[in-house]
């Protein structure tokens, strides 16, 4: 989100930080933390405005004595007044609770989604109050916020579930924040702490000034809702009496909350609202990570910056070489050279390209910050110098990855094989993205860094990394009698649509494990049920597991493996 038109949060740091000015003599200017004043100069308008007041006294004599200090990095990115809270705003932050308490104690799944909608309608009221306005990038990280927190509704994959939800957290914490640069990125989310203290103050704040309302305001509300939750309690026991189908209906879709969950249920109502209210309050005044400026290393003669990156460059080349030649060779004269194994040689391969890709990435960013930036030449060197590198690294992906499908096509997927492969198609399109920097510029570059991960993210838990699992080894199985029953004990229910295809009695000893699980879980209301639970409670109720304890044991169902 862009930040408060008419310059009031500038001039407040002008004034008492800078003291360049004051408030009346500033012009209208560009906003470092994603926003552009708009409005004339002059004194900051609204009673949370900040800043030197109209008809207030001088700035005192130590502001004026602290004039040429340079600023700390605290005071640099301290928020701006926050507006006072709006009832709107209050209203959310508690449904945001409620739904908390109500639909999270029972697990994870669409209860995920239904208790953040409020708080992003808190935060949206909290953000108008403030006259913020959404930019393009900040619908972008709204939209794919909610898209991450979608993924737990979707699939019963608990890791996959873990990465959107925090990916979830870093673009929601883009999109209040409206950062642009690296510091505003990579710091954004430790916002919502400083936001989780200072926003109990500003609620406490807004109801103390509420206090004087008066009661033709607030009592017909309060008995239109008691009126309403009698009606509603009344007619719903007498429906629920009358029609057996109905009362299941009213009890499939209500909360079940008992006394015992109490304390659990207080506890995940304390913690909805809390996250909510730092929600609403981040988007009313967030902290100013852009405004953090870090200085650039101290440039290098070209000789001095370029001979160690040629250098890794003909290294890059040579191994290149040598990976095609291996390519159309074959495998097997490298193999009878070398004296490794098949698996070996696919598996040692691919973890030291992947730490070879990362510390790449790491040798590219510190030859950017040390690189020489004399003129035009020096940029054009720099660009040359690392984009073939970068074209080297492009290469040294494309063979890691080929390593990876060389020993699943031997020994299956696994989840560590799937993950770390999705982690180098993702270093990749960074190498593309760092490429397209080098020739359009990078101002860009940081938020295209968090959207693309969190689009990695995204896919990787639609795509159903367990499934895929599932869906390689049953391929595998019917290609060559081949399969591991004992990984499958430790998937999820999206395993269970494609173990279902195998004959029996493997099918029941691969579904043994997952099968066990959910009876252990008994029944499981519809807010705390993923779409992949549910289509696997439906296919085991149609098609139990038959095989016996003894039949899948002597088919080593339940021996124990080491994954790699």
């Amino acid at each position: 989100m862009s930040e408060n038109t008419g310059g009031a949060d500038e001039a407040r740091t002008d004034d008492v930080v800078n003291a360049e000015a004051t408030a009346g003599d500033s012009p209208a200017k560009a906003d470092p933390a994603g926003g552009r004043h708009t409005g004339a100069a002059g004194p900051p308008r609204g009673p949370w405005a900040g800043g030197v007041q109209a008809g207030t006294a001088p700035v005192n004599p130590w502001q004026v004595q602290q004039r040429s200090a340079a600023p700390s990095w605290a005071t640099l990115v301290r928020p701006a007044e926050a507006a006072p809270i709006r009832t709107a705003t209050v209203v959310a932050v508690l449904a945001s609770g409620l739904a908390t308490a109500l639909l999270l104690g029972d697990g994870m799944g669409p209860g995920l989604l239904l208790a953040v909608v409020p708080a992003v309608v808190a935060a949206y009221v909290a953000a108008r109050a403030a006259r913020r306005s959404a930019r393009p990038w900040t619908l972008a990280w709204v939209i794919g916020c909610l898209a991450l927190l979608a993924v737990p509704a979707l699939r019963d994959s608990a890791w996959p579930a873990t990465l959107a939800i925090l990916s979830a957290v870093l673009l929601g914490a883009l999109a209040l924040h409206g950062s642009r640069t690296w510091p505003g990125v990579l710091l954004s989310p430790l916002g919502f702490l400083d936001a989780a203290v200072s926003g109990t103050g500003w609620l406490l704040t807004g109801l103390r000034s509420r206090g004087g309302i008066s009661k033709d305001r607030w009592l017909p509300v309060a008995k239109a809702t008691v009126v309403a939750v009698v009606l509603l309690l009344l007619f719903g026991a007498l429906f629920a009496s009358a029609d057996a189908a109905f009362a299941d209906l009213l009890g499939d879709l209500l909360p079940d909350v008992s006394v015992e969950d109490g304390p659990v249920r207080f506890m995940l109502f304390l913690l909805g609202t809390v996250l909510a209210l730092a929600a609403a309050r981040t988007a009313a005044a967030p902290l100013r990570w852009d405004r953090i400026k870090v200085a650039p290393g101290k440039p290098r003669s070209r000789v001095e910056w370029a001979l160690p990156l040629i250098v890794l460059n003909l290294l890059f080349a040579g191994f290149n070489a040598v990976q095609l030649a291996v390519l159309f060779g074959g495998y097997d004269k490298v193999l009878r050279s070398t004296g490794l194994t098949y698996a070996e040689y696919a598996r040692q391969g691919f973890w030291q390209l992947l730490w070879a890709t990362l510390l790449t990435l790491a040798v590219i960013a510190l030859a950017l910050r040390w690189s020489p930036r004399s003129g035009a030449g020096d940029r054009r060197f720099v660009r040359i110098v690392l984009g073939v590198l970068c074209a080297l690294t492009l290469v040294v992906v494309a063979a890691a990855l080929r390593r990876m499908d060389l020993y699943v096509e031997a020994y299956g997927l696994t989840r560590l094989r799937v993950s770390v492969a999705a982690m180098e198609l993702w270093l990749g399109l960074v190498i593309v993205l760092i490429m397209a920097a080098g020739l359009f510029g990078g101002r860009w570059l940081a938020r295209a860094f968090a959207g693309s991960a969190a689009a990695a993210v995204l896919a990787f838990g639609l795509l159903s990394p367990d499934g895929m699992v599932a869906e390689r080894n049953v391929a595998r199985f019917e290609a060559d009698a081949k399969i591991d029953l004992s990984y499958f004990q430790s998937l999820s229910a999206d395993a269970v649509p494609a173990l279902d295809r195998l004959p029996e009695p493997q099918r029941s000893c691969a579904l043994r494990g997952i099968n066990d699980e959910m009876a252990k879980a008994g029944d499981v209301p519809w807010y705390a049920m993923s779409l992949g639970e549910y289509q696997a409670r439906q296919i085991l109720r149609e098609r139990p597991v038959t095989a016996s304890y003894e039949v899948c044991s002597r088919l080593g169902a339940f021996s124990s493996r080491v994954e790699y």
